[in-house]
């Protein structure tokens, strides 16, 4: 085994908060005499940033308690020197020293190891104006109070470019104070990592909250004047705007390694295992750094404080105890945000991913409670759970809700690291009570229809394949007349699962040969419908999620396809 380094280290860090400071404290508890240098462009070199948005909204009402360190108290606690105000823009790694700038001029700082963290920088999409006074970022202490000064001094329309997760959250936010917000985003859809059935409960609860959303289009201009700014969009709508948040997503802040000669793609920094770049004693962590997917294997930053905080834990032990550290994980990009009422949360791969990278793979829909039904407050989750093929293996998970989405996805993104299948889930034994959850937990349940599907017990038929099935098979409804008057597919035959046995002759004189292709509200009544039809000689399969996942995959096309009428096509 090898021994440990020696005492008297100098370690430098360039960048504080999640990943920098993360390496920074470790590397103290594993010695005392090292001599560990932090610098931080910025004036705060540890501070929540995923808090801003709510000190915007003022739900985190003094900006001070962002601030979870100070220079000051890591000094007292830790020992460490930490120097605000220090910009590093080169790097000699043969003499192994970084250049600094700060308000005294240039300096040189010589270093035994190196630690990168400088994170990520707002991408600056071409828009005309976009150095306009009224626009902000949301990344740093600075922008959320100069954007909350800007809600107290009595601005009134907002405009937020992107509707990534600070997008989101901005936006909330800038509502939540009052502001008539708008969202632009260039994606067909908001929150463009969700599945489209997803995103569009999302969108809905956004318009809920007074939330003016454009999607599928681009911000084209930002015209500024001494009153307001007006944002033109591409299609010639102009919005007034008092302020312009801009979350249109980040890129690498790593110009001056990269000049230094480390290894980058598309701007991020290679790494290894362990964190350590191209160059001889020079690590990297956090959102600059390439990480590989652990479902897809596709590299690409993950720019997300989770992550990064593990990461620069692991880069200190390398550093201090060459030889017994462990590996950095490939993280998951395990995510949630809160959109008014609902909280969304993804983990593992989307759909889009898993069909990019040609991994055959299933994806099972399902509308759970999150706890007991009968327990005053139950609500449902859309759950989502994609499994490869040919083992089940967790591959992603995704899901919306009022309450319960957070313990299911953490649950599931155990299960993905776990390398755990389907069949696993079934067997996971979870905490039930009825206020908290219920004896088969949607966890459970995800695993159970998966299974299904895997051994061929269940088949499944999709939303977006609904134009190929109203071309070629019977709809058969299985819901009550009641459900089926609220709104069904064109030429639906409506039979109501209890009454399916009884009339299977009329199915198979209606089908005249065609497959047969059931749905219900959730997809558990046309499940057992399936089974039944599918014993009886059908060529049957159940739509995934039902209804429910149906309207949401249409969004706002749904009522220009389903028809609301009184009398059931008759068999």
């Amino acid at each position: 085994m090898e021994t440990d380094r020696g005492s008297g280290t100098r370690i430098v860090i360039v960048g504080g908060v999640a990943g920098g400071m993360s390496s920074a404290a470790r590397a103290r508890r594993l010695d005392e005499s090292a001599e560990i240098i932090v610098l931080e462009r910025g004036a705060y070199v540890s501070f929540a940033n995923c808090g801003l948005p709510y000190h915007v909204g003022g739900e985190i009402d003094d900006a001070d308690s962002l601030l979870v360190q100070t220079p000051e108290r890591l000094a007292a606690a830790l020992n460490l020197d930490v120097r605000t105000g220090h910009d590093v823009i080169g790097l000699d790694a043969d003499r192994r020293e970084v250049v600094v700038r700060t308000t005294a001029g240039e300096e040189r700082i010589g270093y035994d190891a190196l630690v990168l963290s400088p994170g990520a920088v707002a991408a600056r999409p071409a828009i005309e104006g976009l150095d306009s006074a009224r626009v902000r970022t949301l990344r740093t202490v600075e922008d959320a109070i100069w954007l909350r000064d800007g809600v107290d001094a009595g601005a009134r329309n907002a405009v937020v470019l992107g509707a990534g997760f600070i997008g989101l959250e901005a936006a909330e936010a800038l509502a939540l104070q009052g502001l008539h917000t708008t969202i632009v985003e260039f994606a067909d859809r908001v929150l463009p990592p969700l599945d489209g059935e997803h995103a569009w409960p999302v969108e809905h609860e956004l318009t809920r909250l007074g939330i003016d959303v454009r999607t599928g289009i681009a911000a084209r201009e930002i015209i500024a004047s001494p009153d307001t700014d007006t944002v033109v969009l591409a299609d010639g709508t102009r919005l007034s705007a008092d302020l312009i948040v801009l979350a249109t997503g980040v890129r690498p802040d790593t110009a001056p390694f990269e000049a230094a000669g480390i290894e980058t793609e598309r701007g991020a920094i290679v790494v290894d295992q362990h964190g350590r770049t191209s160059l001889e004693g020079v690590w990297a962590v956090g959102d600059a750094t390439v990480s590989v997917d652990p479902v897809t294997g596709v590299r690409r930053p993950v720019a997300l404080a989770g992550p990064a905080n593990r990461a620069g834990r692991l880069v200190a032990d390398d550093i201090l105890r060459p030889g017994r550290a462990r590996s950095i994980p490939p993280p998951l990009s395990t995510a949630i945000v809160r959109v008014g009422a609902l909280t969304v949360a993804m983990t593992g791969a989307n759909r889009a991913a898993l069909d990019a990278a040609g991994i055959d793979h299933h994806t099972v829909h399902l509308h759970p409670n999150q706890h007991a039904g009968y327990f005053p407050g139950a609500s449902q989750i859309k759950l989502s759970l994609h499994v490869r093929a040919e083992d089940g293996m967790i591959l992603g998970a995704q899901a919306v809700g009022v309450d319960g989405v957070d313990k299911r996805i953490d649950v599931i993104a155990t299960a993905i690291r776990a390398r755990m299948t389907a069949a696993d889930l079934i067997d996971l034994d979870l905490s039930y009570s009825p206020p908290y959850g219920q004896a088969k937990d949607p966890v459970n349940l995800a695993g159970m229809v998966a299974t299904n599907v895997l051994d061929e017990t269940l088949r499944l038929w999709y939303a977006h394949d609904l134009d190929e099935v109203l071309a070629s098979a019977l709809i058969l409804d299985v819901r009550s007349p009641e459900e089926f008057a609220t709104g069904h597919l064109p030429n639906a035959v409506n039979i109501p699962h209890t009454e399916l046995r009884g009339q299977l002759d009329e199915v198979r004189r209606a089908a005249d040969g065609r497959p047969v292709r059931v749905l219900c509200a959730s997809g558990v009544r046309s499940a057992i419908a399936h089974r039944v039809l599918a014993q009886a000689g059908f060529d049957s399969a159940s739509l995934s999620g039902g209804t429910l996942t149906l309207r949401a995959t249409l969004g706002a096309t749904a009522d220009n396809v389903l028809v609301t009428e009184t009398t059931p096509v008759p068999v």
